[in-house]
Order: C-alpha cells, then structure tokens, then sequence
C-alpha cells in the first residue's frame, strides 16, 4: 500500500511536467533513436546492391536495398516507425523469391537514411520518402516501364496509402498493407503508449501525470501529421488494387479500425490472421501470409 501510495504522490508531483513530456515524446515518436541493422540481406542469401535516392533540397538522401528480380515487376519495401529496412526482410526474401524486384529502404530519420529536424507536416514528409523511392525506380532504364506496388507496415503503412492522394505525380499499380492503417488516428498513438514503445520516467507512468502525457503525446502527434483523413474514396483510391494483412490479436492497431478504413475503398481486401499480434503476420501463419501476398500481387501486376 506504500508503494502504491508513494507511486500516487509521485505522479501528483510531477503533474506540471506531465504536458511538455508529452509534446516531447510527441516529437520522439518521428526522430526517434537509430537502431542498427540486426540482420543485412547478404543474412538471408538475398543479392542486395546499395542506392541513395535524393530526398528534395539540402542534400538529403534515403539509403536502399535494391534486391534484383524481374525488372518489369518491382515492389517498394517500408518499415515500421522507430525501425528500419532491416525489419522488412523476411517479407523482401518472400518477394525475391518468387521473382520480384524489391527495394527496401529507410524513412527520414531512420536506419542509413538523412536527418530531418522538422516536426509538421509529418505525413507528407514521410509521403514523400515513398514517392522519391518509386520516382527513382521509375528514373531507371530498366524499371522506367514496370508495374510497381509499394508495402506498407504498421504506422508507417499511412503515408504509404497516403501517396495515393498523389496519384497524378506518382502512379503505382498495388498497395499492401501490414498492421495498419486505420481509420482513426490517436487511438494507434495511445496505443504505441501502452505498448512501452517510448520511454517514460518512473513518476510519469501512473495516475494523472500518466493521463496528461498520453492526452497530450497523442494529440500533439495527430496535429504533426496534418492530415486530411481518411483520403475521400475518389481517384486512385477507387481505381488501385489494395490488400491489408492484420492481425487479430493486434493491440496496436486494432483488426477493427483496419477494417473499418479499408470498407471505404472498392477495390481493398482485407485479410485477418487468427492469433496474430502487431507485425507478426509472417512468422505466426508464413504459409497463408505468403499465399495471400503472392496471390494478390500476380493478380494486380499482370503485364
């Protein structure tokens, strides 16, 4: 009961500090720590050549892994936030193997890829990573003509279904979709709270310091973004092949909200794996997942 007590009065005390925490942690969540690379491709036997994509003015660049395959049939490797590429490869090796093209790369702030500073407008700049990587493919003699999907995982699976409010500039044939997106936005930020994914000082854990970090972390996160969302279903969200994989034991982004965004859009598929939990997709049911991604891919990447 002392500890509990002691844990209360903790939190009461801290309270004036709890709000400029969470517009920190706010900020954290886009410009977080960099991890390195667990595994390479050279790990999983995959061919891999390394490529910077300029990313607008200042000289900022995006590192990739360019994985060969068909040159007419290539697909364009996200990661989840607070990642990197290296977390995609078991999906790239699934992709290689089955004869795509795979380009994995780094968001802004992420893995090899450049720093970025800013803290607004959030969405478009990490639209702008996805559009850059399948602007470059394009640029390509050898991929100038082929049929692009881009893979999206977990938060940053927004920007990737995002871009298609870009169509015009940046056309792409297929979308997939790994845990995310969803229809609504601060409920994943409260979630990624939950989960431990940020740190958070003993005091500001519980109580009312931990309902105004959060309140605040999420919302502050949500206006970052400036986005309009969910996109209209108009252009190319009537007219672009769409598949999201989720899991139903997921408790960051819930199955629910991923179906409820994905009913807007005619040509979406939705696919949920019983017993799965955020991103865990390909190791819980490997067979189905690459099934399910394979099967959608040779039907929407047809030349």
């Amino acid at each position: 009961m002392a500890t509990g007590f002691s844990a209360k009065a903790a939190s009461a005390l801290a309270l004036p500090v709890a709000p400029l925490y969470g517009a920190f942690l706010s900020y954290f969540i886009y410009h977080p720590p960099r991890r390195p690379y667990h595994k390479k491709p050279a790990d999983l036997g995959l061919t891999s050549t390394d490529v910077s994509v300029p990313l607008g003015g200042g000289g900022r660049r995006l590192h990739v892994w360019l994985c060969p395959g068909d040159p007419d049939r290539v697909v364009v490797l996200g990661h989840g936030l607070g990642l990197s590429k290296s977390a995609s490869l078991a999906h790239a090796r699934l992709l290689n193997e089955a004869g795509y093209t795979v380009a994995m790369f780094d968001h802004r702030n992420h893995g090899k890829s450049s720093a970025d500073r800013a803290f607004w407008d959030m969405s478009e700049r990490h639209t702008d990573d996805v559009i850059a990587v399948v602007k470059h493919l394009r640029g390509m003699a050898e991929h100038a003509s082929a049929r692009i999907a881009v893979y999206g995982f977990s938060i940053s699976a927004f920007p990737s279904f995002y871009m298609l409010r870009r169509d015009g500039e940046c056309p792409v044939d297929a979308v997939v979709f790994d845990s995310g997106p969803a229809l609504e936005l601060r409920p994943l930020f409260r979630n990624f709270l939950a989960a431990g994914g940020l740190p958070i000082p003993g005091p500001l854990r519980t109580g009312p310091s931990r309902k105004a970090v959060d309140k605040v972390a999420s919302t502050a996160a949500v206006a970052m973004l400036r986005v309009q969302w969910p996109p209209a279903s108009e252009g190319a969200y009537e007219s672009t092949p769409m598949l999201f994989l989720t899991g139903e034991s997921d408790t960051m982004i819930p199955a629910a909200g991923v179906r409820a965004l994905a009913e807007r859009y005619p040509l979406a598929e939705v696919h949920t794996l019983p017993d799965t939990e955020h991103l865990q997709g390909v190791k819980t049911h490997p067979r189905v997942y690459a099934e399910t991604v394979l099967g959608f891919l040779g039907r929407t990447m047809k030349g």
